[in-house]
């Protein structure tokens, strides 16, 4: 039976965010459905309107995903407490993504903050390429690997063989920015955007690899 040595590899990746991701929160209130969805439509256009006078198509705006829920007011009537239907809530959640520009990211806040369409956003830095932190973690812990298990074979006088197995899970890798840019409807300014300058993306994984020893 051959003798094998298993070493864990860390990898770690350090990447500068190429791609920007903005989460919008739109949503409207009406005592009929049709109303509400009429006025969450309303602002979209406007929304719509104001990011095409910057260079975005139509489609480029996603929606990721749209509700409609009935609202209940609790009223206390003869000393009881009752529901009361208060109207239907429609909520779209959007979606705008392009690539990193300091610059086109200050236009394209303003001309959502200005667009009149009464949106929460927040933003995520993230990379265009999400493969290319999985190359590097994977090499980078084949590389950490394989140092460990040299060093070990040579304070135990063998050398080390054959690679056996190799054993990874790349899921939930991080490829988000810490950094994060929120605005809630009642802070948004109507002027200038600050200037942001998002944090490196930190990745890191584990690899475990076995050999044969000799």
């Amino acid at each position: 039976m051959a003798k094998t040595i298993t070493v864990s590899g860390v990898g770690t990746a350090n990447n500068k965010p190429d791609y920007i991701i903005i989460s919008m929160n739109l949503s409207s209130k009406n005592m009929s459905y049709e109303g509400a969805v009429d006025s969450a439509n309303r602002r979209i256009e406007l929304l719509q309107n104001a990011l095409s006078g910057i260079g975005f198509a139509k489609d480029d705006l996603k929606t990721q995903d749209f509700t409609v829920n009935s609202e209940f007011d609790n009223i206390q009537e003869n000393g009881q407490y009752k529901r009361v239907f208060s109207g239907y809530s429609c909520t779209y959640y959007l979606k705008l993504s392009f690539d990193f520009s300091a610059e086109f990211l200050a236009k394209t806040l303003n001309a959502i903050i200005n667009s009149k369409a009464d949106t929460e956003f927040s933003i995520s830095f993230t990379v265009k390429d999400p493969e290319k932190i999985s190359e590097q973690l994977l090499i980078s812990a084949a590389e950490n690997a394989r140092k460990k298990a040299e060093i070990l074979c040579k304070a135990l006088m063998k050398t080390l063989g054959e690679l056996i197995s190799i054993d990874y899970n790349l899921n939930g890798i991080n490829a988000v920015s810490p950094s994060n840019y929120r605005v809630m409807r009642a802070a948004v300014p109507m002027a200038a955007v600050p200037e942001f300058t998002p944090e490196d993306i930190h990745s890191d994984t584990r690899v475990t690899f076995v050999w044969e020893i000799v």
